[in-house]
Order: C-alpha cells, then structure tokens, then sequence
C-alpha cells in the first residue's frame, strides 16, 4: 500500500538509477506511486530500468514527477499500471506523471521507452501545480494491452472482474513548450469517462487550476493507431466553473492516424474536436497540417459558445489526405448559441473562426449532402480511397499511405509536396521503437 519503492526526498540531486527492476508486491492494496518526489529535487536519470505494477492489482503511477527538473526517462520498460473500474480505490492510471505541485519543474526527456498505462500512458497535468516546461517525448512506444478490453480474447481485467479504467495515449491538462515527436501510439477505447481519443491538448484539472495553461505544443512525426478517435483539443472551465490561464500555439504536422473505428474502440470515430467554451480562454494559433487520416463518422467536430463575439483565432488545416465521414463537419452541441450548429463546412468555418486556412486538402468520399460548394475553396475530392492512389490503402488500417507516382495529389501541398503526412519522414523517426 502506499508508495515506494524509491522517494526522491526534497533536495535530492544528481542520481543516475541504471537497470533496475522497480516493482510491488502482489496484493490487494492500491499501490501510488512506485517513483516519486516528495519535495524539490534536480537532475535523475532513470536509465534501463523496468518499472511495473502486478497484473491484476491497482499501481496507479509507475514515476511521479512532483516537484522535478531536469528529469530523463530514458531506454526503460513501464508496465502494468491500472485502476479498477466500479469497485477500485483509484480512478486514473499513467505510465508517467507530471505537473502537479508548486515551485518551477522541467525540463524533462522521456525518450524511447515503452510505456503501458490504463488510464494516460503519459500525462501533465490533472491536479494543481505550476506549469512544467520545455518536455521532451521522443520515441516512445505508447501502448495499452487489447487483452484489457473486456469482450477481447485473453481478457484481463481486475481481481472481481471489472474492467481497467481507460482514458487516453498521451494528454496535457498543464505544460508549456513541449515536443511529442516520433512515438507510436497504439490502442485505445472509450466506455468509461473518456471516447477514446488518442491525443488531448485539454488545460484544465477537474477542481481548478488558474495558473494551469498548455501553450507551444508541436506534435510531429508520429503514428496512431486503433482508437475510438484522433485528437481532442479544447479549452474549457474545470468543473467547479474555474478557467485555465490558456490553451494555444499548437503545431500538428506529419502524423498518421489509421483503424479510427468507434465501433471497434467504442468512441465517435472522429479526427478531430477543436472547441472552446464559454468563459474559457480563446483557442487559436492552431496549426494542422500534412495529415493522414481515416476517420470514418466525422472529419471535426466545432464548438464555440462564444463566436458571436470572440471566434476561434488563426486556424489552419491544410495539405492533408482524409477522410470526410458521414457527417465530416459536426458541432459539440448547445444550439444556435454554438457557432457550428448548422453542421455545414463552410458555414462552421466561416462563424467559428477569425482568420483560417482549410485548403489543398484531399478530403475522401465526402457524400452529395456536403457538395464542393459546402466547403472553403481550394480543396480536393477523390470520391474514394481508391482515386487517391496509395501504395495500399488497405481498408486504412496498417497500410502504406504514400502515394503512387501516378496519383493525382502528387506535388499538390501548398509547400510543392505531396499531400498527406511524409510517410518515409515518419518512418525515419520512429525506426526502432516497436
């Protein structure tokens, strides 16, 4: 019970922990933190080690961060960390922990592990704490076990049966200036609280936080797949109606995502949610671009309850292969408050955003309900995958997404590149880590 095995006691600095097995017992008890820090502490390397709960027993964290700087996470297994649903004594679980307490923490590197957590395998953020900075995720492996999935053969779950609790891959309620590039994010499904979005970009902690904020994210170079859906950014009040300090400058480039099957992974099949509520500050300064993906109910889903007067700022999606969905273009709901609530592309986009760029995008299969004329100019529309001309489409699941040398959206980006995400480039950066 507790935690431990290892605390960073306050003022620790300067230790190198190298091919060590961290673990716990076998037992009932919820387990918290196997690694934390219990004060201020600077410069730890965890270095080989393989750190891992039990397979039926609640380890809520396998490192918990506190109040760190500079931290590396490096070449290390991390396992088996899950909360119980219905009858646990926790509710979230991560591989990696971050931001939460007070005083300065950063920079971190969290590079080429395999990292496997029910709830976040990867999370800044969810409680109080000063804003971390300058993050690097490098060449993770990011990975929740479908033997978890209830219904899935070899299905394992809790000590009565209950599920784990799953939630996302990675996600940031609290960071600044952070670089999640080259990792391959696999597996992820909705049927607790979450939908099963793989990335979230989500200022907030559930009982407030109003110096919280997540600014200066690129996320580049990587590949997701099997989830109930892509990417979640919003910015929105925590539920005691508190407001983060922001949520903006968020580069997304160069990133497959493929197998997004709501069906499969119980979650609406989407690409995207880019949403704002009322009281929360302004998202803008959002850039989406050489994507490749394959959503197959919903291309993005709007929200702003406050358009009217204070719409989304400098949105840009472009240069991008994707599927248009059975309804590409939708809203979060909230009536004719809400400034997507006619579900129509150029509508949505025209009420919901202050200066944007949607063009040079191959957008799949959009039906006749969302004609060429419903949509910003400039864009392309293969009536299906086929007319694209992949290597192999392969149903956009485990495919070869570059495209022919005779396909029509070679050399078509607005850069003289060819549409969708640079698939060699992805390659080159994630070499190695499956």
């Amino acid at each position: 019970g507790g935690s431990g095995p290892v605390t960073f006691s306050s003022g620790a600095n300067h230790y190198r922990l190298i091919g060590l097995e961290v673990t716990r017992t076998v037992s009932q008890a919820a387990v918290y933190n196997l690694i934390e820090f219990s004060g201020p502490a600077d410069h730890i390397v965890f270095d080989r080690l393989w750190i891992h709960g039990t397979a039926q027993d609640e380890s809520v964290r396998g490192i918990l961060l506190g109040q760190s700087r500079y931290v590396a996470v490096v070449d290390s297994f991390i396992t088996d960390f899950h909360c119980v649903s219905r009858s646990g004594a926790c509710g979230d679980a991560q591989a990696i922990c971050g931001g939460i307490g007070d005083g300065p923490m950063g920079p971190y590197k969290i590079l080429n592990n395999f990292l496997e957590a029910s709830g976040e395998n990867i999370m800044f953020g969810g409680g109080q704490g000063t804003p971390p900075h300058d993050i690097e995720v490098r060449h993770n492996h990011m990975f929740k076990p479908m033997t978890w999935m209830k219904g899935q053969s070899g299905y394992i779950g809790g000590r009565d049966g209950n599920s784990f609790i799953v939630k996302n891959l990675f996600e940031l309620k609290n960071a600044q200036r952070v670089l999640l590039d080259g990792n391959i994010l696999e597996n992820n499904w909705g049927g607790f609280t979450q939908v099963g979005f793989a990335i979230l970009l989500t200022p907030k902690n559930p009982g407030g936080c109003p110096i919280c904020q997540v600014t200066d994210v690129t996320i580049r170079y990587n590949s997701i797949s099997h989830v109930g859906s892509g990417l979640q950014i919003a910015n929105a009040l925590s539920d005691n109606g508190s407001s983060p300090v922001d949520g903006q400058r968020y580069s997304i480039h160069d990133v497959v995502i493929d197998d997004i099957d709501g069906v499969k992974y119980g979650g609406p099949s989407e690409f995207a949610q880019v949403s704002v509520s009322a009281g929360a500050p302004l998202l803008q300064n959002l850039t989406i671009n050489h994507i490749t993906a394959f959503p197959s109910h919903m291309l993005f889903l709007i929200g702003d309850m406050v358009a009217i007067t204070t719409p989304m700022k400098n949105f840009v999606f472009t240069n991008s292969i994707v599927n248009a969905g059975s309804a590409p273009v939708w809203s979060t709901g909230g009536g004719p408050a809400n400034c997507a609530f006619h579900d129509n592309p150029l509508i949505t986009f025209n009420a919901c955003f202050d200066g944007y760029t949607f063009a040079a995008n191959a957008i799949i299969a959009s039906s006749s309900a969302y004609r060429p004329a419903d949509w910003p100019a400039h864009n392309f529309f293969p009536a299906s995958a086929a007319a694209v001309r992949f290597v192999n489409y392969n149903n956009g699941n485990g495919g070869d997404y570059r495209l022919q040398a005779s396909s029509p959206y070679k050399g078509k980006g607005t850069d003289g590149k060819d549409l969708g995400a640079d698939v060699d480039a992805i390659h080159s950066a994630i070499g190695g880590v499956e």
